[in-house]
């Protein structure tokens, strides 16, 4: 028998989705902050982007490692 999915696995996975989408958009259009925010909060030089990838890329791991631990909950026990 399956096991329902908990609201919190959502959450994590959408949470988890949305990161991996802001990792790629940094890695593919660095100047983002730039360009939709309107200021340089580095002056330019690159260190700002630098530090967004690696704090999405972080938090990307963590929460599909999140996701992970609450999809493994849900799944039946096979019991060989």
């Amino acid at each position: 028998m399956q096991k329902k999915l908990q609201p919190l696995f959502w959450i994590e996975l959408i949470l988890s989705l949305a990161s991996a989408a802001a990792l790629a958009m940094t890695i593919v259009s660095p100047r983002w902050i730039e360009t939709y925010l309107g200021f340089e909060p580095d002056g330019g030089d690159g260190s700002t982007e630098w530090g967004w990838a690696i704090g999405l890329s972080i938090a990307t791991i963590i929460l599909f490692a999140l996701t992970g631990r609450e999809w493994r909950k849900a799944r039946p026990d096979i019991g060989i």
